[in-house]
């Protein structure tokens, strides 16, 4: 590819001011250590992966190196920074659902029937966005799933676009086996149909803030030329990197081995409290696929629609809103990750067993809208529970057995049957008390709330 700076040539092609080669290095080292060798020319980066994305998107062609429009193919649950890309470059957006076993990818049975679907009515689908790591259900793509998944898309002609963001910070690295499709496909030669993503800055903050995105692009074929096609976009748009968040990049991405340890402690005391909310969600009676990464749990109460109904809760708005006024802003609903805002599905973040939520937080049953009360230094958990506080609108009853049955699209709950989940989230409490007393009081308070919201009782 040509060169339009002076001195970045070779075929690599141009690089954009916000791409320092150290940057690039340490990028490349950092999927090297991962299985995917990887040249600091494959490499592209920008402020955050959604501007990586965006230039994907829209510099991708039909695989036969000519341009062309296109949709886009997205599993839903998905994180929110996904469709917006694909919508600002007018591109149409179709949703997959995801299988039982985890979120992140589409079922891939449903992909090859959408993709069907879609070319039937005139559209051509060009791009198939997945993670591995799953962010917003909190779960890891089994390797024999995600296979039939690349096997399907690659059939199909689709750009694979991998986020993998998440994938440091699965709870136990020796239970969790996670696979890039790049590494998958590379054995026959077909990763040429493979972009990787990650965004540095995501999984480090609480509220989960973009920070450097980086981009792998096959080094040959298809991936090569779009490659060179995104490092000419960002040449063009130049987005700002500041040397400091630079420098802090490449140090992140060196990992040494004081941040492996202090990622790995972070992951494993997250995990305990991802498995805790996981314990109480499902004692609930709701459908949650257990976690094993990241700090979300994504919970499925479709099972109560005529309970909640009662109440005025008939969709994911009204189900964020009731949780995020009982329990302070770690609840959103399903509607804000590609679900069907009908579909009463809600993803809530272990940050709500350690930080304190404010303590005159209306009750569940408020009416839905109500407004996001933060924590409050220094307050205490006395705050009303919800149907405990507030008005006697609750029938009182035995509650639903853990895990139950399935719903659509919900993944299987662990330990389903009723002595199964007897007092495993009284389990849970007690092993944090020591610890976290705090979050100890906020599992108890979850529980109550999610109980009473559902008209169940705590296992």
């Amino acid at each position: 590819m040509r060169s339009t700076e002076p001195g970045h040539g070779g075929a690599a092609g141009a690089r954009p001011a916000s791409s320092p080669p150290g940057l690039r290095e340490a990028a490349s080292g950092y999927w090297h250590r991962r299985g995917l060798p990887t040249e600091p020319a494959q490499v592209a980066v920008a402020p955050d992966a959604s501007l990586l994305l965006l230039a994907v998107l829209a510099a991708a062609d039909d695989g036969e190196g000519r341009p062309g429009r296109g949709s886009v193919l997205l599993p839903h649950p998905c994180p929110s920074w996904y469709a917006p890309q694909a919508r600002l470059l007018g591109r149409t957006v179709h949703t997959v659902p995801v299988p039982a076993e985890c979120g992140g990818l589409p079922d891939p049975f449903a992909l090859l029937e959408t993709v069907r679907r879609v070319r039937s009515a005139g559209d051509e689908p060009r791009v198939l966005v997945l993670s591995v790591a799953d962010e917003v259900t909190g779960t890891a793509a089994p390797p024999e799933l995600l296979h039939e998944v690349c096997e399907a898309a690659v059939a199909e002609g689709l750009l694979l676009v991998s986020d993998e963001t998440w994938r440091d910070t699965t709870h136990d690295a020796h239970q969790t086996v996670l696979v890039s499709p790049a590494e998958m496909l590379a054995p026959t030669g077909q990763d040429a149909h493979v972009v990787v993503l990650a965004d540095l800055g995501r999984p480090a903050s609480p509220s989960g803030e973009a920070g450097v995105g980086i981009a792998r692009f096959p080094s040959a074929g298809r991936g090569r030329r779009l490659g060179e096609r995104v490092h000419e976009l960002l040449t063009a748009l130049r987005p700002a990197l500041s040397g400091t968040a630079a420098a802090a990049a490449s140090g992140a991405l060196t990992e040494s081995a004081g941040l492996r340890d202090r990622r790995s402690a972070q992951a494993h005391a997250t995990g305990r409290l991802a498995r805790a909310l996981h314990c109480a969600v499902t004692e609930a009676g709701a459908l949650c696929r257990p976690p094993s990464l990241g700090r979300y749990v994504y919970a499925d109460l479709d099972r109560f629609r005529p309970r909640l109904a009662a109440r005025g809760i008939t969709d994911a708005p009204r189900l964020e809103a009731a949780l995020v006024g009982a329990l302070g802003p770690y609840a959103e609903g399903g509607h804000r990750f590609g679900d069907h805002p009908r579909e009463l599905r809600v993803r809530l973040t272990t940050d709500l067993l350690t930080t304190t939520p404010a303590a005159t937080a209306p009750h569940a049953g408020a009416a839905p809208g109500g407004s996001r009360a933060g924590p409050v230094p220094g307050g205490s958990r006395a705050g009303p529970v919800a149907g405990r506080d507030g008005p006697a609108d609750i029938a009182t009853g035995g509650g639903p057995a853990c895990g139950g049955g399935p719903a659509p699209g919900a993944g299987p709950a662990s330990g389903a049957g009723p002595a199964a989940g007897r007092g495993r989230t009284a389990a849970a409490a007690e092993s944090l008390a020591g610890e976290l007393p705090d979050a100890a009081e906020s599992l108890a308070q979850v529980q109550s709330v999610l109980a009473d919201l559902t008209d169940g009782s705590p296992q």
